[in-house]
């Protein structure tokens, strides 16, 4: 008889409603300590826009562990999209059964990319951040901010968030989205002020230019930088990466953001300036923060790793539940 699958449809409202960061972490810290799921090089494709003003990136990103499962996600990111009120990410994630190559989910990509890279930081904090941290500071008021702000409370307890953005409006609705939790939270005017004050300082941000400026860094703070997804953009200035020590989510994809290429290319710093990647401090081979005073940077890029994780995470989840009815 042949076998008959079922794929199942997640959507975002059930990744957010759903999403315990503690657990996802963990999941993540096991799958990057053992390091057995096979993840090629990933596709990424800029192409221009019809108005010319904003070109879009598509993202492709496979991985699999064999004989258990495999995915691939295919993601655009279009900083265009706020003017049409929509998330600058869209797409999907197959999530599939390796043995058979049968579609198990069809995920909104757009979600459990927030969602996982919001582990992620959290996963990298919870060894690069002073283990006292106790205020945020989120830099961005994107998709992102919420998920990013209660994973990082998942790993520190947090007293106290700021929201920075652009447009003071947005940040007051980050603000709106999150009363209620167990810190206090308020919208700052000025980022330059507002930056000694995190304790940990994230940004999620689509802008070309550095926003933090590292000569208002004090020491013991940790930068979790996860915007300037390409080559040519930045959310940090050169002073922020020569204060820090600096780390990665993957040490194959240091060129990818300018993050870290601009300041390859100027020759400020070296392969060897990069301590770990989440690799080495999940296997506890390279070690984490040393000192109270140490200034930290994590630059995440995204790791197709990662999105296997959390789509197998989902993907129980949704089966957990569905067998109670």
């Amino acid at each position: 008889m042949q076998a008959e699958y079922s794929p199942v449809k997640i959507s975002r409202n059930f990744i957010e409603q759903h999403t315990e960061f503690k657990s996802l972490i963990d999941e993540l810290a096991l799958a990057f300590a053992a390091n057995d799921v096979i993840v090629p090089q990933r596709h990424h494709h800029d192409f221009p826009n019809e108005n010319g003003q904003h070109s879009s990136t598509m993202l492709l990103m496979p991985a699999w562990s064999p004989g258990l499962d495999a995915g691939v996600k295919v993601v655009t990111v279009s900083p265009g999209n706020s003017s049409y009120g929509l998330p600058s990410v869209q797409g999907s994630y197959l999530y599939l059964d390796a043995q058979t190559g049968c579609k198990k989910a069809d995920i909104e990509a757009s979600s459990l990319t927030a969602y996982r890279t919001a582990a992620a930081s959290a996963l990298a904090s919870s060894m690069l951040s002073d283990i006292q941290a106790s205020t945020l500071l989120m830099v961005g008021t994107g998709r992102l901010a919420v998920p990013l702000i209660l994973a990082h409370k998942a790993v520190r307890n947090l007293q106290k968030v700021l929201v920075w953005g652009r447009n003071r409006q947005r940040a007051d609705q980050v603000v709106q989205q999150l009363q209620g939790e167990e810190f206090t939270i308020e919208s700052v005017s000025t980022l330059r002020e507002a930056l000694p004050m995190g304790d940990i300082v994230c940004t999620a941000t689509l802008s070309a230019e550095p926003l933090l400026e590292g000569k208002y860094l004090r020491p013991g703070q940790h930068l979790d930088l996860v915007g300037a997804f390409r080559p040519q953009h930045r959310e940090s200035d050169d002073d922020c990466i020569l204060r820090t020590k600096l780390f990665v989510d993957c040490r194959d994809n240091l060129h990818s953001s300018g993050e870290l290429a601009i300041p390859f290319s100027k020759g400020l710093i070296r392969s060897s300036d990069i301590m770990a990647d989440l690799f080495e401090l999940c296997r506890g081979s390279q070690p984490g923060r040393n000192s109270s005073r140490q200034i930290t940077l994590f630059k995440s890029v995204g790791h197709a790793l990662e999105d296997l994780v959390a789509a197998r995470y989902y993907y129980r989840l949704y089966s957990l539940r569905s067998n109670k009815f």
